[in-house]
């Protein structure tokens, strides 16, 4: 829904009953003494017995029967949090419906049984049902009012609104989720609200009660009109100069006019003139416009309209024909069928734009196999870059078997890499709920396909093949049992190492050698013939997950981290972007010196990644004076700056760019000096991308991380190589921009993953990725954007104190 929109529900159209939710009573009740024959000496405190009694007034006059709560006898506090259902119901109501809600305490007589009473409004002046907590103020001695105007009305008056009244209107937009939910946050607010509370309340006493009650909340707002009218006017229009509000109950209904219209200037009767049209001056430049959108970025009827007129002038243009496919009514047969036929002549399209094609936005067969059949241009290098988006578009298929799965598996089966990285991916979707179906499907093409694979070079068949990589999953499962082994030792970290060792030497010694090798399912390309105990750990941190050494073919090793309760799956998406950038900044000559480590998610709880020998710069600050006296123990350089060598302070500089612009772009975020590792060439990089596309638990994030050692790193701030790094930041970030398309693209073929940074609103989540991209900019425009962006990140004092903060709670974990 874009912001422009508003979305709502008519109450002539709601048949459902009246309801609210009677929530608790605050405040002092005021004290009645039971006397015995009128002597005071007699006298003793009732405890009240108090019940609530609600009914409905229209334009002044009751409507229905009067409803009434349970008694309730326990309190102060007074909670009844009890539902009411009126028989009245929303389509009845009118603009000047009301409750009237009044309590009454049985426990005295009738002249001392009143407690008060207060009326309140279903809709508000803008003519919108209220929806969630309202708070009513009663009128001690007095039943409610239902007449119109009350005089008993529950709203406080507005020059009677303190701090409080504020404070609480802003909670029940919280609590309706209208305001962002941060955890920690949260909970120190809701502390000083309570404060708050009791400061009010001993300054001002309690002398007032308070009702609380809940209105029901629907999926959109409710604007009321009365039953058989075209429009809502709040007011009559007269002489003033007073705004009208109306509200207009055909938006986004069908228009049989401007349909019609439509239908007649795409005439398959025009196509003879279409074909010889020419755009004029302006309209080339308002094609040139719409070619420049992002693949997110939906046309409006005049874009769909121009592009459909001149698309036999543009099918020389290959950028142009993703975008006149969104013009096309594919529910009209002759029209999907005339463009079918234009698409196979269009000039050929590049991978990117074929990867749009499979996205949901494209439903038809011949589309989807049409980008199928550009794809299969694609080598195994690249289509290794994109597969873990093709895997989430098979969701996007119209059919079980689609062209698509049979293309994935037709691939894997040419190169053993693809084919183990598909099966994992295939793998990891078959618990979905709505398409596992789908994904087991995939999954049976590709094991009876592999089975039937004749005897390679090393008399290796398709069975024996496929076996393989099956074993694959029993290894992880084994490394699952040992994890929750481990785990489970009551001690310190040393006891559960010795644990691990224990476990790999004894009841699972089959794990040191295995009775046939098998391909890593991290690197399918190495293959692993076991573990060696002795190189094995586990780090410190409450999933305690292992670092593995495997034993390779070739007499090495290769260490893997295996994490065990950690959803991996963002952290994979997240990597394969830094990979996929690295590409493509290599392919523009810029080599960043990225450090993009292999992960793979082997379950939603659970998952391997590469171990790269590093240090986090939180250790490395704590032990060393600074990141400087770091590098010089190992590339000491007398001659040179800093006294270390060029290569080594290159490799640094480089490596901060790249993560400080990809880090930006992707907006990962929770970012501190425990997840900002650095290796003994110079190369940092970060690790654990539990917050992505802007999210982040700490506030006031800085667009970048980039913090004052990093800097001091590279000479301050006015040093050349401070400005080298910049320059770097600036070159890397205008080529990036270029490939927005592919990004955001990909992107867009997670969104129907379940992964948690996307899945809770994938929209707005590419939406935010796009605004990083600046496509409203050129790129000189960026450079001094960037720039600034550095400077703001370096000279960000929030994020340091938060860092404080998050080394004491490191140090008394």
């Amino acid at each position: 829904m874009g912001a422009s929109e508003f979305r709502f529900f008519l109450s002539c159209d709601i048949n459902s009953p009246v309801a609210f939710r009677i929530d608790k009573l605050d405040g002092i009740l005021p004290v009645h003494k039971s006397t015995d024959s009128g002597l005071v000496s007699g006298a003793e405190e009732r405890k009240p017995e108090l019940y609530i009694e609600c009914a409905l007034y229209i334009n002044g006059a009751p409507f229905g029967l009067p409803m009434r709560t349970r008694l309730h006898t326990t309190g102060p506090p007074y909670c009844w949090n009890e539902l009411i259902t009126l028989s009245s119901k929303y389509r009845d109501l009118t603009a000047h419906s009301q409750l009237a809600i009044t309590v009454w305490d049985v426990s005295c007589g009738k002249a001392e049984g009143l407690i008060g009473g207060a009326t309140i409004l279903l809709f508000n002046s803008k003519m919108q049902m209220k929806s969630g907590k309202q708070k009513l103020r009663l009128w001690q001695g007095k039943e409610a009012d239902g007449s119109f105007p009350t005089s008993t009305p529950g709203k406080v008056p507005r020059h009677e609104r303190g701090e409080l009244e504020r404070l609480e209107k802003l909670m029940n937009k919280f609590e309706r989720g209208q305001i962002q939910s941060i955890d920690w946050l949260d909970r120190l607010m809701l502390k000083s609200l309570d404060k708050i509370k009791e400061q009010e309340s001993s300054k001002h006493g309690n002398s007032n009660l308070y009702l609380v009650i809940d209105f029901c909340s629907f999926e959109h707002r409710v604007v009321f009109q009365e039953s058989g009218a075209n429009v809502l006017i709040t007011s009559p229009i007269g002489s003033t100069n007073e705004f009208v509000t109306v509200w207009d109950t055909e938006l986004g209904k069908f228009n049989p006019s401007e349909h019609k219209q439509l239908k007649l200037a795409r005439s398959l009767d025009r196509g003879i003139i279409d074909r010889d049209l020419k755009p004029s001056n302006a309209e080339r430049k308002s094609i040139q416009s719409v070619l420049k959108y992002p693949p997110t970025r939906t046309l409006s009827g005049d874009e769909r309209q121009l592009l459909w007129k001149f698309r036999f002038s543009l099918m020389s243009e290959k950028r142009a024909l993703t975008k006149f496919l969104r013009c096309v009514e594919w529910s009209d047969v002759q029209e999907a069928k005339q463009a079918i036929q234009l698409m196979y002549k269009w000039e050929t399209i590049d991978v990117c734009d074929a990867l749009e094609l499979l996205s949901p936005l494209f439903q038809s067969e011949e589309v989807r196999a049409f980008a199928v059949s550009v794809l299969e241009r694609a080598d195994d290098e690249e289509l290794q870059c994109y597969l873990l988006q093709l895997v989430q578009a098979i969701r996007f298929e119209r059919s079980d078997r689609s062209r698509l799965s049979q293309f994935l598996v037709e691939r894997a089966l040419q190169n053993i890499e693809l084919a183990s990285y598909f099966r994992w991916y295939v793998n990891v979707e078959l618990t979905d709920h709505v398409y596992n179906k789908r994904y087991h499907s995939t999954y049976n093409l590709l094991e009876e396909s592999m089975s039937k694979l004749p005897p390679g070079e090393n008399g290796e068949d398709g069975i024996k093949l496929w076996q393989s990589l099956v074993r694959q999953t029993e290894l992880t499962a084994q490394l699952c049992s040992i994890t929750r082994e481990v785990r489970n030792v009551r001690g310190n970290t040393q006891k559960k190492i010795e644990k691990l060792k224990q476990l790999l030497s004894g009841i699972l010694s089959e794990l040191t050698y295995f009775e046939e090798p098998l391909r890593s399912p991290l690197t399918p390309s190495v293959i692993i013939k076991g573990i060696v105990p002795g190189e094995s750990t586990l780090f410190k941190s409450q999933l305690n997950p292992l670092r593995l050494a495997f034993r390779t073919e070739d007499e090495g090793t290769c260490k893997v981290i295996f994490k065990k309760g950690d959803d991996l799956r963002q952290d994979q998406l997240v990597v394969q972007m830094v990979w996929l950038m690295d590409r493509l900044l290599k392919l523009e000559n810029l080599d960043l010196c990225l450090t993009p480590y292999k992960v793979l998610a082997t379950g939603h709880d659970e998952g391997m990644l590469e171990f790269i020998p590093s240090r986090p710069l939180a250790q490395i600050l704590s032990e060393n004076r600074s990141i400087t006296s770091y590098l010089q123990k190992f590339h000491p350089d007398e001659h040179a700056p800093f006294g270390i060598t060029a290569t080594c302070l290159d490799t640094f500089i480089k490596s901060c760019a790249g993560y400080s612009v990809i880090t930006y772009i992707l907006g990962i975020g929770d970012r501190h000096l425990d997840n900002l590792l650095l290796t003994d060439d110079g190369r940092l990089f970060h690790v654990d991308f539990a917050f992505i596309l802007g999210r982040d638990p700490k506030p006031f994030p800085p667009p970048m991380k980039l913090c004052k050692e990093m800097v001091e790193a590279m000479g301050g701030a006015d040093s050349q190589y401070y400005t080298r790094f910049k320059s770097y930041c600036c070159e890397a970030y205008n080529i990036l921009r270029k490939s927005s398309n592919l990004i955001l693209n990909l992107f867009y073929l997670m969104a129907g993953s379940t992964i948690p940074d996307i899945a809770s609103d994938p929209e707005k989540g590419i939406l935010k990725l796009q605004e990083k991209f600046r496509l409203d900019m050129d790129d000189e425009a960026c450079i001094h954007f960037f720039q600034d962006l550095i400077n703001e990140s370096v000279s960000a004092l929030f994020p340091q104190m938060v860092e404080t903060i998050h080394r004491w709670a490191q140090y008394w974990r």
